[in-house]
């Protein structure tokens, strides 16, 4: 396990100094291919446990620690041993013997006697340092004050539960592709094979337990594809209908595109600025067995690749903080900044009048964020129908959507925010 300690350490630093996690743990696994399966598990597991609980874990270190240490990734180290002892009730002397072996990986020769000193000194003051911390924001809920005073002032009454699920393990949730089988029929599929799901949606199932995709029955075949049930309202809501003209703008990863042609067979262009998550949606399409016109360009500037041919319905999945979705992408909690919100919000301003030129009159265009911020949602909307006289905002016709069509992260789905605009 000392091994995972300090390959997680190593991602955990490369995060905190401003790389995304996904990337951080594949350039460590590039340079350690020789790690056993279970070391890699093992790490991915410590590094998205530890990011998830930076602020509590900051917290209790900080006041361990004479002064501050030089050597940052000794520091991600400590983190890491820490979240195992105060989060996942790992064997404390198991922990500690691990990390001090871990430690002896670096030059220093003090490090060792470092982590042993102060990882027995947390065992020892654990309840003090925790009674000390209480107190704190940004440790009670692992999230930057800014993000937290943010969602207080938004959400009065619910941003205690909001930052509280954003802390949890993610759900899975699988998509049927009901072209190729019903619900009723993969249901029974997986009962018999010891699969427990319940059903969410119309197509929606909720695992459980999580299970890497290879042991998904019919996923290698295109029967059933792995999506966050809030994301799945997305293709319905649209509402294309057969022979539709329909443009999905900034399409990448492509599960959105993929249930769209499974529910209807349409005249779909997927466009996204970047060529290489293309290939991704490449990859789900051709398992699926489905086909869309793939174009890599900038849905901001139209111009530069739309046919002048308007499109009957759009699917605006705009670029967003991702801050409904932070339980899947823990990094993104640190790497945000508050000035980012604006940046997006600027953005989202930019893509939405320019995919409204080439929306076809009495077409519709579903505005779509995994956002949970004012700015990027309802304030974008309104903001936009105050400049377009054309447009206006239609009521949402999914029963798992409120009014105002802000999906709180919660227990079944991840934070998704949900606007119909139909052009008059």
């Amino acid at each position: 396990m000392h091994v995972a300690q300090l390959l997680a350490a190593e991602a955990i630093d490369a995060v905190l100094t401003g790389r995304n996690l996904s990337s951080a743990i594949e350039a460590v696994l590039k340079h350690h291919s020789h790690i056993t399966p279970q070391q890699r598990g093992a790490m991915q597991d410590l590094s998205y446990g530890t990011l998830r609980h930076y602020g509590q874990l900051q917290a209790l270190l900080s006041p361990l620690l004479q002064k501050p240490l030089s050597n940052t990734r000794l520091r991600c180290l400590l983190l890491v041993a820490l979240y195992q002892l105060q989060q996942d009730r790992a064997g404390a002397h198991t922990v500690v013997d691990q990390a001090v072996q871990a430690a002896g990986s670096f030059k220093p020769q003090w490090a060792k006697g470092l982590v042993n000193a102060i990882l027995r000194n947390f065992l020892r003051q654990r309840d003090a340092l925790l009674a000390a911390i209480q107190n704190d924001d940004v440790a009670s809920y692992s999230y930057p004050q800014w993000w937290i005073n943010k969602l207080r002032k938004q959400y009065p009454q619910d941003w205690q539960a909001m930052l509280l699920a954003g802390n949890q393990h993610p759900p899975m949730s699988l998509r049927v592709n009901l072209r190729q089988t019903s619900m009723a029929d993969y249901v029974a599929r997986l009962d018999a094979q010891g699969i427990s799901a319940d059903v969410v949606g119309d197509s929606a199932l909720l695992l459980h337990k999580p299970l890497p995709v290879e042991r998904i029955p019919g996923f290698s075949s295109g029967e059933v594809s792995v999506q966050d049930a809030g994301a799945q309202l997305a293709a319905p809501l649209l509402d294309a209908q057969d022979g539709m003209r329909v443009l999905d703008a900034c399409c990448a990863p492509g599960g959105k595109t993929g249930h769209l042609l499974e529910l209807a067979r349409l005249d779909l262009l997927a466009l996204d600025s970047d060529a290489l998550r293309l290939q991704r949606v490449k990859s789900n399409l051709d398992r699926l067995n489905l086909q869309a016109t793939l174009l890599a360009a900038d849905a901001a500037q139209p111009d530069g690749w739309w046919d002048g041919r308007p499109f009957d319905r759009i699917l605006a999945d705009v670029p967003c903080t991702a801050s409904g979705i932070v339980r899947r992408h823990v990094d993104i909690k640190w790497l945000r900044r508050e000035a980012d919100v604006a940046s997006f919000a600027q953005q989202q301003a930019r893509i939405l009048p320019a995919l409204w030129q080439l929306l076809a009159k009495g077409g519709k265009l579903l505005y779509v964020t995994c956002s949970v911020f004012h700015e990027e949602n309802q304030s974008q909307i309104d903001g936009f129908i105050k400049q377009q006289v054309d447009a206006r905002q239609l009521p949402l016709s999914s029963p798992m959507l409120p009014p105002q069509g802000q999906l709180h992260p919660a227990a079944h789905h991840d934070g998704f925010f949900y606007a119909m605009l139909q052009k008059i």
